[in-house]
């Protein structure tokens, strides 16, 4: 409270404490009077409270995300596909494939290309939000009826995006994760509806987004009951437009550090350099990255979108190779294919 705020306005703090159905509890001082609220599940609005007469300020002394956190859950979770494949876990994960599902023919000879280098996942997109309204949008639904052709074919498991609300049901009756792009992190009706989908989320952290924002986020999955959910650095906006993002490497051991969830490193819209990708994949695993999510076009010279970004098969073999020495050298191992599991 402020200094000399008189007690009819404690009276008012503590009144609208018990209101919103928690225990308040005045802590009278030298100088002003702290009122502590207790029973809470920390997600209370605090809206409520600041306009009222003699507050001086809130201070939160728990975080504004409850179930992502540490504190909520201190083991890690462990996302459970089929097949056997686990993100979250000792395995490393791989998901790979083009931006966008362009043809039959190309997504079926990604398929087989990532598949037969060790990726278990197929990432495609069906739904592509663009900067420009004159880009390539994607396949759509069609795009969908492609993917699910290619994991009949390969064996791959599929995550693709889900563009808005009103589009999850048929994204989720293909994809095994449902994929919630940089664009829409905070499209809190978009989150809310994977959250109710049944299947896996993966949120990628947005352009500008902070790390507690990207958490945010994902509480909202979890709030619809939801705790699958999987997180991915995929670089954010700075000064330097030597790269197309930052890639921020620090983020993968700061959310393992706050949040219990897993988290991916997409190198290639980190850096948006193909003869970036491949370091950086390599500094990812070692920083501690749950999984990959990388770009990989059949013909990257002649991709529809982010071919500048896209590794060709030979490439994508090169970075599996190294990957796998790096994850072996500290202690974890890469996420084999699900028909070689044992």
């Amino acid at each position: 409270m402020r200094h000399g705020a008189t007690p009819a306005e404690i009276q008012r703090v503590v009144e609208a404490i018990a209101e919103m159905g928690y225990e308040a509890r005045p802590l009278v001082g030298r100088q002003r009077t702290a009122i502590g609220v207790v029973g809470n599940d920390g997600r209370v609005d605090g809206s409520r409270l600041a306009g009222l007469e003699g507050v001086q300020e809130l201070i939160h002394v728990t975080k504004p995300y409850k179930q992502v956190s540490r504190e909520w859950r201190p083991d890690s979770t462990v996302v459970r596909l089929s097949g056997g494949i686990a993100v979250g876990g000792e395995d490393v994960v791989v998901m790979a494939g083009p931006c966008s599902v362009e043809s039959e023919r190309q997504i079926l000879e990604a398929a087989v290309a990532v598949r037969d280098a060790g990726a278990v996942i197929l990432r495609a997109g069906a739904f592509k939000p663009r900067s420009s309204p004159y880009s390539f949008q994607g396949l759509g639904k069609s795009g969908l009826a492609l993917l699910s052709l290619a994991r009949r074919e390969t064996g791959l498991l599929i995550v693709t995006e889900a563009m808005d609300a009103e589009g999850v049901d048929a994204v989720a009756g293909v994809a095994d994760i449902i994929q919630i792009g940089a664009r829409n992190m905070q499209n809190y009706s978009l989150l809310r509806s994977a959250g109710r989908s049944g299947r896996p989320v993966l949120i990628k952290r947005g352009f500008a987004a902070t790390i507690q924002e990207l958490l945010l986020a994902a509480e909202y999955v979890l709030a619809e009951g939801n705790n699958d959910v999987i997180l991915c650095e995929r670089g954010i906006r700075s000064f330097d437009s030597a790269m197309r993002n930052l890639f921020d490497l620090s983020a993968l051991p700061l959310v393992h550090s706050l949040s219990h969830l897993p988290i991916l490193a997409d190198p290639s819209h980190g850096t948006g350099r193909r003869d970036m990708v491949i370091p950086m994949a390599r500094a990812a695993v070692a920083a501690g990255a749950d999984g990959l999510l990388v770009e990989v076009h059949p013909r990257p010279e002649r991709a529809l979108s982010d071919g500048a970004q896209s590794l060709d098969p030979e490439q994508f073999r090169q970075l599996m190779r190294e990957s796998r020495l790096i994850a072996d050298a500290i202690g974890r191992r890469l996420a084999e294919p699900i028909g070689v599991r044992t």
